[in-house]
């Protein structure tokens, strides 16, 4: 018993399949590129403990009397959440940069603008003075933030 067979007279048929399966997996792989992309990089759970440790200690000064303490903790506070933005892979030369891009994909994260822009009159007045109250609020939307990056 003969089976039918269809023979099918296209130049180029085999060469066009090809096309096709080769563009279909080149697609799959930037996806999956694009999205390992847009997750960042994360943090480890070791990175986690010694940022929790550093938070520990800014909490303390933050609490601690006088406003130098209290200006060494809102820097602090900066300096971490700048660190756990480049660990997320955030692009940008600057911490507000980085804070821009990081707008998309964490659009409350522009609830910690003013905090930083707190810790910039600091860095850059000098004769810049701050209250109890700022520096308690700024510092606790530090950590609201860092808890929503999933750095602490």
């Amino acid at each position: 018993m003969d089976f039918p067979t269809i023979e099918i007279d296209y130049p180029g048929l085999g060469l066009t399949l090809v096309a096709v399966l080769a563009g279909v997996i080149l697609l799959a792989l930037v996806i999956r590129k694009i999205k390992r992309y847009w997750r960042g990089r994360g943090f480890a759970s070791t990175d986690r403990e010694s940022l929790r440790r550093r938070w520990t200690e800014i909490e303390s000064l933050v609490n601690q009397p006088g406003e130098l303490a209290k200006k060494m903790a809102l820097l602090e506070a900066d300096k971490m959440l700048d660190l756990a933005l480049k660990s997320l892979s955030m692009p940008g030369e600057t911490m507000g940069e980085r804070l821009k891009y990081a707008a998309y994909k964490y659009p409350d994260i522009r609830d910690v603008w003013w905090a930083h822009k707190l810790r910039n009159q600091l860095a850059h007045e000098a004769t810049f003075n701050i209250s109890n109250r700022e520096a308690t609020g700024a510092v606790a939307q530090f950590k609201k933030t860092l808890q929503m990056l999933g750095a602490i």
